[in-house]
């Protein structure tokens, strides 16, 4: 763990021992003015040597201006040096959730996963430039302070350290119960904004149903466990932080009384004891610090130990070594044997399932819910993996081609449409990066919407909204199917797009899938009779198995369970 932490500080070597090497100068300067004013106090003003208190005087401000200037360097360029690393784990944590498999998305909550990329990697960060720092600027002043103490009296070092070891045992047993609270307390966090995403995404649903107090009662819930678990947390810290606060002033107390006595001995002269009091102010410091590191090592190692989870993931489907990309010649697909169940599921969804798709025709996937045709669909993308059989496009095993090769020939038009919050012009380019403004107006005219773009003031440059609110249904199912359009894939899988349209929506759309269809193998899924009584052929599914095929007119005459859905109008 701390090997693969200390790998993110590799770029940025120099950074980091700028600051270490600053952070070691300060120790060093802020070690010097005991000795400065012990030199004053023992010869110099006993001497009345004005000369040499001047020069002393002149030195001590030139380690104040000195200290102004290393802390500068570690306030400015120790968090940049921090920031650098954030922006690097940010990169790659976002670059790796790409990387993952749906089923890594379905058993984890998006809040958990923003808490991951927001709050712990700004405690990681902090600890990345504070903890090294203190730690060295800790370590190098109290070691050299004492070293100095020692060589004018080792009794009263002595003395003085008395409180040394109690802090030691005490900040040791504490610091792994606070690591067990700053665990709960981010695992509460994640999971209160995971309930605010939930309510503010669903604050359609939420008001239509008259549910706000239920979901104000839902977040007070899991707010009340972040208070306890805080509250928890402050209780440890307080004690802690009490406790070793006493310590501290102990110091004083042992220095103070060890050097009177000693003063009474004659073992030690009053200069002395004066040097000691001003060397205790310079090692309180660097204790306060490793109680603070002590504290940020655990909010931030417990934090990086988050990171490190999401990181060891692995995608649950990947390329096989000597996978080749898919080349499409007919557009032919073919589903032998195939098994699926999902892994947070003991249902097996498809059942040894055998069919055959034409190239360059228009199938129908027909079912009752849960019948298994949105995971059929899912299947062929290799968003999910089948257990058994295989999936063969053109005589090529998807499992063993590439999965970008795969995504670019295949099309999706689903019935819940995501729309990014940018513009229309921006959305459009997910379907092709470097569209010219003619091709995303084509697409757009193919998709039945340009007339109704042209109409805005900003026309493609108006912005959409988040998860396209600002326009209607159907005009984003138009814009989904014209990204499809730009893209140009051999395959497309059209998955219950107009189920919840009105019925002028349901006609342009269905007008535009009619072109998007022409020449490709199309794969559509639907409640609609529109859209199923037209396809070359019709699949039946029931129970995640195929129980009839054959074109509208041939199913109803078999009068079985295409007939019978037909009958009940689910798909008028």
């Amino acid at each position: 763990m701390l090997r693969r932490f200390i790998s993110y500080y590799r770029p940025y070597k120099a950074l980091f021992f700028l600051d270490m090497g600053v952070a070691i100068f300060a120790s060093i300067l802020s070690i010097i003015f005991p000795s400065l004013t012990r030199q004053l106090l023992k010869t110099e003003i006993p001497d009345k040597n004005l000369q040499a208190i001047l020069i002393i005087f002149a030195v001590m401000l030139a380690i104040y201006v000195l200290q102004a200037i290393c802390q500068y360097i570690r306030m400015t360029w120790g968090h940049i040096l921090g920031v650098k690393m954030e922006t690097d784990m940010r990169s790659e944590l976002f670059a790796h959730l790409q990387k993952l498999s749906f089923g890594y998305f379905d058993r984890t909550k998006t809040g958990h996963m923003m808490s991951r990329i927001t709050n712990d990697l700004f405690q990681i960060t902090e600890m990345a430039h504070h903890g090294p720092e203190d730690l060295i600027i800790s370590v190098a002043t109290i070691v050299g302070s004492y070293i100095v103490m020692f060589s004018y009296s080792v009794s009263l070092s002595l003395i003085s350290l008395i409180p040394l070891p109690f802090m030691v045992a005490y900040g040791m047993y504490y610091g792994l119960k606070m690591r067990a609270t700053f665990r709960r307390v981010r695992s509460t966090v994640a999971d209160v904004n995971s309930n605010v995403e939930n309510s503010l995404m669903g604050i359609r649903e939420v008001k239509s149903f008259g549910r706000e107090a239920f979901q104000e009662e839902k977040f007070n819930d899991v707010n009340n466990v972040l208070r306890d678990s805080k509250t928890e947390q402050y209780k440890v810290m307080g004690s802690y932080h009490s406790i070793i606060g006493l310590f501290r002033e102990l110091y004083y107390f042992c220095t103070i009384a060890g050097g009177a006595l000693l003063i009474m001995r004659g073992s030690v002269q009053a200069y002395d004891l004066v040097t000691f009091i001003l060397y205790v102010g310079v090692v309180l410091p660097p204790i306060d610090r490793l109680i603070n590191f002590t504290e940020q090592l655990q909010q931030g190692m417990a934090s990086f130990e988050r990171f490190v989870q999401v990181m060891d993931e692995s995608p649950s489907i990947v390329d096989k070594r000597d996978a080749s990309d898919l080349q499409i010649t007919e557009g032919n697909i073919r589903f032998d044997h195939v098994t699926f169940q999902y892994e947070s599921s003991t249902e097996t969804i498809l059942k040894d399932l055998n069919l055959l798709i034409h190239g360059s025709t228009t199938v129908a996937l027909v079912g009752e819910s849960g019948a298994g045709k949105s995971t059929f669909a899912s299947l062929i993308p290799r968003f999910y993996e089948s257990e058994q059989g295989s999936i063969i496009i053109d005589g090529q095993d998807v499992s063993q081609v590439t999965q970008r090769s795969l995504h670019k020939n295949i099309g999706f038009v689903q019935q819940n449409v995501f729309l990014f919050d940018t513009s229309i012009r921006e959305n459009l380019r997910f379907g092709k990066v470097d569209a010219s403004e003619e091709e995303m107006w084509a697409a757009l005219d193919a998709a039945n919407l340009g007339t109704f773009v042209r109409s805005l003031p900003l026309g493609i440059d108006t912005e959409v909204g988040e998860r396209g609110t600002l326009l209607s249904g159907g005009q984003k199912q138009r814009i989904s199917i014209a990204r499809v359009f730009l893209k140009n894939p051999p395959i497309l899988i059209f998955d219950e797009a107009t189920s919840s349209l009105d019925s002028e929506s349901e006609e342009l759309i269905s007008e535009a899938f009619v072109r998007l269809s022409s020449g490709r193998t199309a794969i559509v899924i639907a409640h609609r009779l529109t859209t199923v009584k037209n396809a070359d052929c019709i699949f039946v599914l029931d129970d995640g198995k195929l129980i009839e095929q054959g074109k509208h007119d041939e199913l109803l005459a078999q009068n079985g369970q295409y007939a019978k859905l037909y009958s009940k109008q689910d798909f008028s």
